[in-house]
């Protein structure tokens, strides 16, 4: 496997409890010029090619991807370069948007669970089960998930931080590895992103007025991802603050956390026994046989 020594995805990893958004640079790009990150992408993902097909014969474990970020942070764009070159026979990818009236009538997860990965896949997240204590604490959205009363008291954040400890665990223990990442754009990043949208045309259907009216919420985004990270970022399941005024260099950092993540995973082809191998030599001999006798045979 290619090494990139000098790329330091550690930094983003969190394992402090105090975090905190504003000390993490987003326009960090660790002295790499854009020429270059594009070189280690596409090198990590020569790599990512060959771990997920051991992943994918060996069917034993997953892997899960959860993007979340502000609007016109990269997600979308994220998701298209760092994990171009994958086989799509193996790859997963969800996105999930305001819940549907059926996914109301279950528990907040049930829509994740049922988008979990197959063993052997490397399955997606365009947003996560982390709206459920983002969006949805923030817009006060739980009046509309009819639940009980006795559930919608000042705890019930707390306890669905720990719901969602219990469930990411639990996962890692069934084989599903899960890493997370928090696409980090500055205000003004943001700005000039969504102006874009409005001033280029073939970036016009990328624009939403909603965009405009949750960025008056930044600062209480900031403080909501800080508690969920802050709460929820374990070995088993971590979160990465990665920078991404620059896409190019947030594209680079996923792509190696994701590389590096599958090479710890340590996915094996599977060995055949030794009947099986014994066998393979009989099933030659017929092949071979079945090719003499095409070759032999009369033409009309």
């Amino acid at each position: 496997m290619t090494e990139h020594k000098n790329l330091d995805t550690k930094r983003y990893c969190i394992t402090d409890k105090e975090v905190s958004l504003k000390k993490f640079d987003t326009d960090d790009k660790q002295g790499l010029d854009k020429e270059t990150g594009k070189r280690l992408l596409a090198e990590n993902q020569k790599d990512m090619f060959v771990l997920q097909e051991k992943l994918y014969a060996e069917n034993k474990q997953s892997l899960i991807i959860v993007l979340q970020a502000m609007d016109a942070a990269g997600k979308d764009g994220c998701i298209k370069h760092v994990m171009r070159g994958l086989n799509p026979q193996g790859t997963h990818v969800v996105s999930f948007k305001q819940p549907s009236s059926e996914e109301l009538d279950r528990d907040y997860l049930w829509r994740v669970n049922r988008a979990l990965p197959r063993r052997g896949e490397i399955g997606i997240f365009n947003r996560s089960h982390y709206e459920e204590v983002v969006v949805t604490q923030l817009h006060n959205l739980v009046k509309d998930q009819q639940l009980p009363n006795e559930v919608l008291d000042k705890h019930i954040w707390k306890e669905r931080y720990g719901q969602i400890n219990n469930w990411e665990k639990y996962l890692r223990q069934q084989g599903f590895r899960m890493v997370k990442f928090f696409l980090h754009i500055s205000k003004e990043e943001q700005r000039e992103r969504l102006l874009a949208r409005i001033e280029e045309k073939d970036k016009n259907w990328k624009f939403s007025a909603g965009d405009i009216a949750e960025r008056e919420h930044w600062d209480d985004y900031q403080a909501l991802y800080e508690e969920a990270i802050r709460k929820t970022s374990h070995d088993y399941s971590p979160w990465y603050v990665v920078p991404a005024d620059h896409k190019w260099f947030s594209r680079l950092i996923v792509s190696q956390v994701v590389r590096d993540t599958l090479e710890d995973m340590d996915p094996q082809i599977p060995k055949l026994s030794k009947e099986e191998e014994k066998d393979l030599g009989k099933w030659r001999n017929i092949l071979e046989a079945q090719s003499k006798t095409l070759h032999e045979a009369p033409k009309n």
